[in-house]
Order: structure tokens, then sequence, then C-alpha cells
């Protein structure tokens, strides 16, 4: 959603300048799987006319459908978090050899700091890795601007494009100056070339030249993009740095003058040499890794030693200050302010099936989603997260280890989006291997995580349009697997009895609890009370971790505007304390 701010000026976030910038580089195809930092780079690109966006299944099949459009003569963008390049690198790490034809971009959006993910990862490296060029923006204007010029450069040297953004970019918002979107020439069909197109080992020999000599432009290339700035002090130090940490250097040292290389792969260095050979002192100032410092120092120019405290999390001002021996304006945090944790909405369909698990005292491999909060406490019931899908194979990692009978006291948990974004090859592969392994898939209709977007199983596309909707139950059958059960998420008794059964079964199970998320229907029911003359405050239903049930002066009570009538807590209640309010607040 475009913010106006005057004419031919917007106030946009970084994912909104890039899809800006996209439409306006003339871009025919957009794909994406939802992760954040990454996810409003579609949802705003889809905005624009004559684009075709799409939630692809998954990273990899993002960056095959990007990439037959590219070759096509179209122009294509593909947006990801950080660690769906590591899906995606497949078909990438081959692009580089391939070539283009079409511009084709590729934002990966990092998470300094992990605001919502499960690692820190540079992704700086996956450009010098597949070698191909990368740019990095500080700002939403430069976002827009070094998107449309990252088109061009694809063009220009025949090869994909990078473009990096930390979540700080993604989600903070400036002014953006606008351009009218160029016309672009249709697509057409793919020439047939097969020495270009077609990675026959005798072919892709050749195209590993072509590769190598298109690096040695692209060294050339990368000169025009540093940018050198004096600051107020003597100039006897030099600070390089890249992307929103620009922004921070400049804010808590303007005495200090400043080399920005906005392409970042390849490195600048006959620009790098000038700019060291006119200071006695440089320092380098970048994000997680030492990636720029290292580039530096193979040049043979000596950088300053800052420690390494710095490469956990995301760095702001204060840190930046630290790192700079500059007074930090430090915020003072209040005390007793309790830390902030992330909990299962009130009536989250996922929570009844933790409850039962910790019950019944089963070991649950987990996966990435909403779900993944059943591993905190008061919960306490997931014992692994790792990646999308691996739970299942972590479960069956399990029974390959210790034998069938691990199967009796062990479950996979995985979302729907999950499931079809990487799970189902995990599920094949118990049934190939004769597994009896039990995957329970938590169908919310949704992929909740990242704001609700559609997914292949919720009937929609991304713009909204009906779409196939995948059958789990019908899915798993054709995997294999005969022992299936589909049952809603708020009755107990019937998931903890289904439960049982498919543990002690000696084939594969998959139960699916289908519920919608709380978010996605808001059909919400009457709220509860706690009868405060009978409840004997013994937990059961705390132990749930619903926000709804608070703790008051006089003992446990239910918020009932938080509440949404979900019955659960009624159920675990032995003493029947807990009653659905008969009258609308």
């Amino acid at each position: 959603m475009i913010e106006s701010v005057r004419k031919n000026e917007a106030l946009l976030s970084g994912n909104e300048a890039i899809a800006r910038g996209a439409y306006e580089a003339g871009v025919r195809v957009g794909t994406a799987y939802p992760g954040t930092p990454s996810t409003e780079i579609l949802e705003n690109l889809r905005t624009y006319p004559g684009v075709n966006v799409e939630w692809s299944v998954n990273e990899k099949v993002a960056v095959e459908v990007a990439s037959g459009a590219s070759f096509s003569g179209a122009r294509a963008i593909v947006a990801m978090k950080h660690v769906g390049l590591n899906v995606a690198a497949d078909p990438l790490m081959t692009l580089a050899y391939t070539g283009v034809g079409g511009g084709m971009v590729v934002v990966t959006a990092d998470d300094p700091g992990m605001h919502s993910s499960q690692n820190e990862q540079d992704n700086r490296f996956f450009a010098r890795f597949a070698g191909i060029p990368m740019f990095e923006p500080g700002d939403s204007d430069e976002a827009r601007r070094l998107t449309r010029a990252a088109f061009d450069l694809s063009e220009r040297f025949d090869t994909p494009v990078l473009l990096r953004v930390t979540t700080r970019i993604s989600h903070s918002k400036g002014i953006v100056n606008l351009e009218e979107p160029e016309t672009r020439p249709g697509a057409q069909r793919i020439p047939l070339s097969p020495p270009k197109y077609v990675m026959l080992p005798s072919f892709a020999r050749q195209r590993a030249v072509v590769k190598l000599e298109r690096l040695s432009g692209l060294r050339r290339e990368t000169e025009k993009w540093v940018f050198s700035e004096k600051g107020t002090g003597d100039g006897k130090t030099g600070v390089i740095t890249s992307g929103v940490c620009y922004h921070y250097v400049r804010e808590v040292a303007p005495d200090l003058d400043i080399l920005r290389p906005v392409m970042t792969y390849p490195f600048p260095d006959e620009s790098v040499k000038q700019f060291a050979k006119t200071h006695e002192k440089i320092l380098v100032i970048e994000e997680l890794d030492t990636y720029l410092t290292d580039q530096v120092r193979a040049l043979g120019m000596e950088v300053q030693d800052l420690g390494s405290w710095w490469k956990l999390g995301e760095l702001d001002p204060d840190r930046v200050a630290k790192m700079l021996g500059k007074p930090v304006c430090e915020i003072p945090v209040t005390e007793g302010w309790p830390a902030a944790a992330p909990v299962m909405c009130p009536g989250c369909p996922h929570r009844s099936t933790f409850a039962v698990l910790k019950e019944l005292g089963v070991e649950a491999t987990g996966d990435i989603g909403c779900y993944t909060l059943g591993a905190l406490p008061p919960l306490n019931a997931m014992h692994t997260c790792v990646n999308m899908g691996g739970g299942v194979s972590h479960a069956f990692g399990i029974e390959k280890a210790h034998g069938p009978s691990a199967s009796e006291t062990t479950v996979a948990v995985i979302g729907d989006s999950t499931f079809l974004h990487s799970g189902i090859t995990s599920l094949l592969d118990i049934v190939y291997n004769g597994g009896t392994t039990t995957t329970i898939i938590l169908d919310n209709s949704t992929t909740a995580m990242t704001g609700r977007q559609h997914h292949p199983g919720t009937g929609f596309r991304l713009d909204g349009t009906p779409a196939p909707a995948v059958d789990l139950e019908t899915l798993c059958r054709a995997l294999g697997v005969n022992d299936i059960h589909t049952i809603g998420a708020y009755n107990l008794d019937l998931l903890r009895r289904t439960i049982k059964e498919a543990l002690a079964r000696r084939e594969p199970s998959v139960i699916i609890v289908k519920t919608p998320c709380v978010l996605l229907k808001r059909e919400h029911k009457m709220p509860y009370r706690i009868d405060r003359d009978i409840c004997s405050d013994c937990g059961s239903c705390t132990d749930l971790g619903c926000p709804a049930i608070c703790e008051g002066d006089d003992g446990k009570y239910i918020d009932p505007v938080l509440c949404v009538g979900c019955d659960l807590c009624r159920q675990v209640c032995e003493l029947e304390a807990i009653q659905v309010i008969e009258k609308a607040l």
C-alpha cells in the first residue's frame, strides 16, 4: 500500500519499495514462498497491473518458475527469507552457468537477531559461492533503485542477480522517489540453444568458462557502484561498510570518512585500495559475518580488530557506537519489566495436540510454524525443530536408530503449509523404507506464522482467485499410507484416543488435525468463566498455556475479551469449575 508524500514520492517499506522497483522495471512474473522478513514483497507486487504472481509451493520451485519465465524473455523476480535460499540453492547454482533470458532478480531477506527465524545466516556468501553479482541497499529508496538496476545488470551480463536485504531494511519505511514503469517486449519461446540452457556435462564445462569471463566484466562493473563520503574529522580513519550499517555509522560517527560498496560482490578491489592509501586506519562495520572484512584483508590490508562480540545479533546505532568507541545513548530498561514471550493465540487449534502429547509423554519432533511454540512452557511438548519438513524425517531417524518400538513413543508434528512445502517427501521416505512412524499434520488452513497466506491446500491463490485445494488425506493415501484419520482440534478425548491407537499400529499413520486458524475463521463462541467457589487452583487449565486464563489477586480467572470459547479448559477441569457464560457481555 503506497502512502502518498508528495507528487512522485511515497513512504514505503523496503519490501514495498522492492515491489515498486520490480514493477517499474517491467517485471512480468513474481514468485515466492512466504517467510518473514520477505513476505510483503509479493503481497505488494500483486497490486500492480500486468504482473503475474504466485505463492510457490517452496523456494526451489519459486526459483525454477522465475527462471523459466526468464528463459522465455520475461523479467522475473523471486523473493524469500534467508533460509529459503538454502532450499533454492540447487537451481540457483546452475543458473550461474546457464545465465538468463529476461532479467532475473533473487531477493534474499536475511534476519540478523533472529526476529522470526531459526538461525542467523549471512547470505552475502551465497553470491560468492554461486558466482553471481549482489546488490545491498541501505534504505527504501535504494531498494527501489537497485531493484531496477539489478534487472538491467542481469540482462547486460546474462546472469541472475542477488538483492540482499535485512529485516531492518525490509520493514523500515522511508521516502521513495517513484518513476514510471518501463515498456518491455512480450515473452517469447525459449530459443533452442542446448549449449546455453541444457546443462549436460559437456555444455556445462563450456558455460563454466563463460561464468569466469562474466565475473571479469562484473569486477570492472562493481567499481561503478562504490560511494565515498568525507567526514568532518581529520581524515585519518576510514570506515568500510554497506547496507543499513552505513546509516548507523553516519549517525554515530559523522567525523569518519566512509567507503560504501553497493554492489558487494564482486568486491570493488581497486576502490578499496585507493581508499586505504589515504587513511592511516581502516575499520569495517558489518552485521553477522566478516564478509567485507575478509575481502579487505585478502587485498593485504590491515583492518582494526573490533572483537567478535558483534557477530551475534542485529546491529543498531548504539552497538555501532560501541564498536567505534563513540558515546552510547542506550535507552534504560525499566526494572521488573517482563520479557516478552510468544504464545499461541487464545483458541489456537494447535494447543490441544501438544497438551495431549505432553500428557502421553510422547516425544514430538516438530517443524517451522506457529506450532513451534508448543516447545515453550507450560506445554513443553516439542523436542526438535530445525528446518522446514525436517520433523517428519527426524521422527523416522529416531525409529531407524532405536528400532520399531521407538515409533510407539515418537510422533512427527508438521503444519499443512509446511507439509506441502517439504514434508511430502519425508513421509514418502517413511513409507518406502518400511517405517511405522506416526505423523500429525496440524491443518489450520493457512500459512499462519507469516500472516495467513494461501497455499495449495487452501483453495485460493495469492491474488485471491479460486484454486484446486489439495486433499491431504487423498495425498497421503497416494503416498502409500493406509492408516489416516482426520479429526477436529477441540475434542481432547478423541484426539487422545486417535493418537494412542496410531502409536500402537505397526504401520505408518497420519493424523490430520483439521481446524481453521482462530484468526482466520473468526467464529468465536460464548466465553467461559471460572467459578471461584468450586476452583481449587490445581493448575490444569493454566497448563494449557492459554493467554485468556489469567492469575488475579483472588486466583485464576478467564478474560472474557480474549476467550473464544474453544472449550479446552472446561474439558481438563475435573471439578467442573469452568462454565460457559450464558449471556452476552
